[in-house]
């Protein structure tokens, strides 16, 4: 198996309101290292499993609605719990809805699973992986 990472991090606000949260209940801010592995079973003609400039727009692409922002206050996460699991779910799937639409250019098809990684320090971190 072939895979290209590529990084960015977002800027986010939020609160996790459940007792099990601890302090993090109240409003507070986190800034995410955000990695997106694409992987592919082969290379093309070029050696390349996917084009990591169109990697790399397109996880900008993905994080921008996110930069920046209030996570309790976006519709997309209402009724939700916005945990670094539920966020990288939710990046997976809007890249995947990228790869499926041939963001990522020719080799898109190629593309047959992701991994999307938040990091929220040196020392904790959290994913969510699945085949396309």
């Amino acid at each position: 198996m072939f895979a290209v990472e590529v990084r960015d991090h977002i800027m986010i606000a939020h609160s996790l309101p459940r007792p099990v949260f601890g302090p993090a209940q109240g409003m507070h801010g986190a800034t995410f290292v955000v990695d997106a592995a694409f992987f592919t079973r082969d290379v093309d003609e070029n050696g390349l499993a996917v084009d990591i400039g169109a990697a790399t727009t397109v996880l900008r692409e993905v994080l921008a609605p996110l930069n920046y922002q209030n996570l309790d206050e976006l519709p997309m996460f209402a009724g939700k719990v916005t945990t670094t699991e539920v966020i990288a779910k939710h990046v997976f799937d809007q890249l995947a809805t990228a790869v499926a639409g041939g963001k990522l250019g020719e080799g898109s098809h190629r593309i047959c699973r992701l991994k999307v990684t938040l990091h929220e320090s040196h020392a904790a971190r959290g994913w969510y992986e699945a085949d396309l």
